[in-house]
């Protein structure tokens, strides 16, 4: 199964590039303070069955190697997932929003909050970077026209930037925020990004998810419960975390995960290329 082989892969280049075991057995995934997410992030290394780095790794440098990889896995999940939609994608790190259809005004104003120090600090910063961003080319007529004739030159839908005739600029897809833990307020600022593309768009709204390592179901919590500024949080190991959560057997642990599951807040990294596709 094509789905299962790339999820192998993803978990391969991890545990190669991300994933390490430190001083006194602890993942760096881990809050070394807290005994059981210590103990939920050795039952997934357990699960998973690959073998770890031998040396702990930054948590600046694992974070942007966790792009890189997710990045790569969703590329390539995505390619085998063509007939199911229209369109080119195209997967960036850290690119700036106003290089996108629905957000490309923002680059004007941010130009104007440069040389207006007042009138930033009320307003703040409008140009979101999200750690992976997928941008949907605009259609040919050609293309749109390939069975039937459907729209032609100087006719009707002038407007969308779905078709290449109107619009060269790429849309704003999807946005995906990579947290390979969940420590600090800083993680929060996902949510932040979240609610700036909501508000700050000319046009629809693209796909806002989270991607994560975080073994603490309440962490995870902290970020995916509620609704409005994420579409849903994705764990890069989910039956996994949840075969080590039951084998913990700690019941406030299993209820959380249990809600943030059936709440539809929390799913697994190979659910995430069907949901981007639609």
């Amino acid at each position: 199964m094509i789905i299962a082989e790339l999820r192998k892969a993803y978990h391969r280049d991890l545990f190669k590039d991300v994933i390490s075991v430190g001083k006194g057995d602890i993942p760096n995934n881990a809050d070394r303070h807290s005994k059981i997410s210590v103990a939920l992030a050795r039952g997934i290394i357990e699960e998973i069955d690959l073998k770890t780095l031998d040396l702990q790794s930054s948590g600046q440098t694992a974070g942007k190697e966790f792009e890189c990889i997710t990045a790569n896995f969703l590329e390539k999940a995505i390619g085998y997932l063509n007939h199911l939609r229209y369109g080119k994608f195209n997967f960036f790190i850290g690119k700036s929003i106003d290089s996108f259809e629905q957000y490309e005004h923002l680059a004007l104003l941010s130009e104007t909050l440069k040389t207006n120090k007042e009138l930033r600090a009320t307003l703040g910063d409008y140009l979101v970077k999200p750690d992976i961003v997928i941008g949907k080319y605009p259609i040919e007529d050609g293309e749109i026209n390939s069975k039937l004739e459907i729209v032609k030159s100087g006719s009707l839908a002038g407007l969308t930037p779905m078709r290449a005739l109107n619009s060269k600029k790429l849309t704003l897809h999807a946005s995906v925020s990579c947290k390979w833990t969940i420590r600090s307020d800083r993680s929060q600022n996902a949510r932040t990004e979240g609610l700036n593309l909501i508000r700050n768009r000319k046009g629809h709204t693209p796909h806002i998810v989270i991607v994560t390592g975080e073994p603490y179901p309440q962490r995870i919590a902290s970020l995916a419960l509620g609704t409005g500024d994420i579409d849903c949080v994705y764990h890069f190991a989910l039956k996994e975390l949840q075969a080590a959560a039951n084998k913990l057997d700690n019941e406030a642990v299993l209820d959380i995960l249990d809600t943030l599951v059936r709440g539809k807040r929390l799913r697994d990294i190979s659910d995430l290329p069907f949901d981007l596709v639609i």
